[in-house]
């Protein structure tokens, strides 16, 4: 699985080896590995968490891991539809800017 904080994990690890360590072992190796959601789910959920709790700063990269794991750019937008009434409409906003930017940035790399 491409992680999330693949693009910035070796940065991380200079300062905060702990917390790497324990994301890699503990959340990614164990707890996305579960079996009981699939990684869709899952990608679904976290940007969802994301929107919700007005962390931004990280919805790049699980957008596109979302786009990864067979999450559509057009249930992505619902979702932030769907957000809009439940985290709030700048939150949606925002976030729609944000799958707005990988969408693109996708596209012109080829990976549309």
């Amino acid at each position: 699985m491409r992680r999330p904080s693949a693009a910035k994990g070796d940065e991380l690890r200079a300062v905060a080896p702990g917390l790497c360590d324990i994301t890699d072992r503990v959340l990614y190796d164990e707890v996305w590995e579960r079996p009981e959601l699939s990684k869709r789910d899952r990608t679904l959920l976290t940007v969802a968490s994301l929107v919700a709790g007005g962390r931004p700063a990280q919805l790049p990269n699980h957008i596109g891991l979302a786009l990864d794991n067979g999450v559509s750019k057009e249930e992505l937008g619902e979702a932030m539809l769907h957000l809009a009434f439940y985290a709030s409409w700048p939150a949606a906003i925002q976030a729609s800017r944000i799958l707005l930017e990988v969408v693109q940035a996708r596209e012109a790399a080829g990976k549309g």
